[in-house]
Formats: C-alpha cells, sequence, structure tokens
C-alpha cells in the first residue's frame, strides 16, 4: 500500500471517528460508546498515524525532526494520550475536540514534506532525549486544551443555554484533577529533558552545553510549571489562575522550539 493512499484512509478514519463522536455527543452517549467498540477503533488510525510517522522520522537512517513532523509527532501522542486516559476518566467529549486536530496532524507532512533531514547519524541517546521532549510537548499540548476547555466550562457554568459542545463534558472537578496529573506528567519529562541536556550535552550535542534562547525558554517554562504546580498543591490554585499559568508556561515551551523551527524554515527556508 502507497504512503499517499495510507494519509487518505489515516486522515478518513481520524474524521469518520471525529464526525461519529459529534453525533454521538450531540445524543447524549458518547462516553458509552466510549468505552465500547468505538473507543478501540481509535487504535486504527493511531497505528497507521504511526506507521507514517516512522517512515517520516526515521526514513534514510536519519532523523527528520522538522517542523512539520514534530508537530504530527506531537498531536499523534496528544492524541495516544487521550485514548489511555479513556480507561481512567470520562473524557469522550475531549477526545471528539482533538480528533479532527489529529486528522490534520496525519496530513500534514504529505502537504508539506521536508525537502532534507533535520539531523543526520544521530547517537540512540540524542534519539532518546529528543522523543522525551517531542511528548512532553505533547502532554503539556493536552493540558493547554484542557485548561481552555476548563476556561469555557467555567464562564458558561450558569448560562441558561450553554454551548453544545460543553454540555456533555466531564465534571470541572474531574478535569482540573486530569490537568495536574498531566502537567505533572510533562513537568517531569520536561525536567529530564533539560536535565539530560545540560549533563550529557558533550554526547548529545557533541560540544559543552550553549547558553541560548531554547535553553533561556526551556527553563523559563519549566520553573513557570513548577511554580504553578507549587501553587496548586500549597495554596491550592485552580480555575482562571491554573490557566493562566498553564498558557503561560506552554508559550515558553513552544518559543524553546517551534518557535525556532518556524523561523528556521518557514521564515529563513533553511
Amino acid at each position: 500500500m502507497s504512503n499517499p493512499l495510507i494519509y487518505v484512509i489515516t486522515f478518513l478514519a481520524y474524521s469518520s471517528l471525529a464526525i461519529y463522536f459529534w453525533r454521538a455527543q450531540s445524543a447524549g452517549n458518547v462516553e458509552t460508546l466510549n468505552r465500547g467498540m468505538i473507543g478501540h477503533a481509535l487504535l486504527v488510525p493511531l497505528s497507521l498515524h504511526a506507521y507514517l510517522l516512522g517512515g517520516n522520522l526515521f526514513g534514510g537512517g536519519s532523523l527528520n525532526l522538522g517542523l512539520v513532523n514534530a508537530l504530527s509527532l506531537i498531536l499523534w501522542l496528544t492524541m495516544a494520550v487521550y485514548w489511555v486516559a479513556r480507561f481512567f476518566y470520562s473524557i469522550a467529549s475531549l477526545q471528539t475536540l482533538v480528533l479532527p486536530l489529529a486528522a490534520v496532524g496525519a496530513l500534514l507532512p504529505a502537504l508539506f514534506p521536508t525537502a532534507h533531514p533535520a539531523t543526520n547519524n544521530l547517537p540512540l541517546l540524542l534519539e532518546a532525549h529528543i522523543f522525551v521532549a517531542m511528548l512532553a510537548y505533547s502532554l503539556f499540548i493536552t493540558a493547554v486544551l484542557h485548561a481552555s476547555l476548563m476556561s469555557l466550562v467555567e464562564k458558561h457554568l450558569h448560562r441558561a443555554a450553554p454551548l453544545q459542545v460543553l454540555k456533555n463534558l466531564p465534571p470541572l472537578l474531574t478535569m482540573e484533577i486530569l490537568l495536574f496529573r498531566i502537567i505533572g506528567s510533562g513537568f517531569i519529562l520536561l525536567t529530564l529533558t533539560l536535565a539530560s541536556g545540560i549533563i550529557f550535552s558533550d554526547q548529545l550535542f557533541g560540544r559543552p552545553l550553549q547558553f541560548n534562547h531554547k535553553i533561556l525558554f526551556g527553563f523559563i517554562s519549566w520553573f513557570v510549571f513548577l511554580v504553578l504546580l507549587l501553587g496548586h498543591y500549597y495554596k491550592g490554585w485552580r480555575g482562571r489562575t491554573a490557566v493562566r499559568w498553564t498558557v503561560s508556561g506552554f508559550i515558553f515551551l513552544l518559543l524553546a522550539y517551534l518557535g525556532t523551527q518556524f523561523v528556521l524554515e518557514v521564515l529563513l527556508h533553511r
């Protein structure tokens, strides 16, 4: 089966599930369906997306982590996190909102192929370092989606006619518990990413650690999430305060990598 056909099938599979979930949400039975075969059906586009990512990231023996591939990987990991979380939380309505993003993410490398590998002949340690960093990005993207939805739910909580998309979302307390567990997991991975970059700089990058904007934004993001977690557990921070800190930390994290890649690949064509 050719890659163009797999791209189309993956996009259609994600999109079909998104439509099915949306209709089920309108009917009020999306959570029941998500616990059954429909929820397991998500493994089909996830597996196809993973196959495509493998070819895009490691094709030709080189790790190609350009902007488009990085975005596709992050969206796949985000969807995978939601699929695992469904076994522990009632989050079918959240999956409904993420599925269209995953469909677009699967199609991005086909629409905007990277001409040259971003990196060549990388050691296993560096590939692991990059993968952990991308997993951290994915978790924080999920956290930002969560925080944004929590903000919308809180804003429309007392309205007589809330938005249709918000009617079947989990209770705010459930969403808050999941939010901080995602942030906590992402914080651990971000800590591992920064620590490994510092400790193994020579082995990873072939040179001693150099202080640059990536390091600066990475540590600012790490500090923001640290303050948020401490504020939540010791001061009871929640609601809009948690949302603001989550979005702020993610913006700095975004600037640390994806902002740089956008400038290099899109603006400077490197």
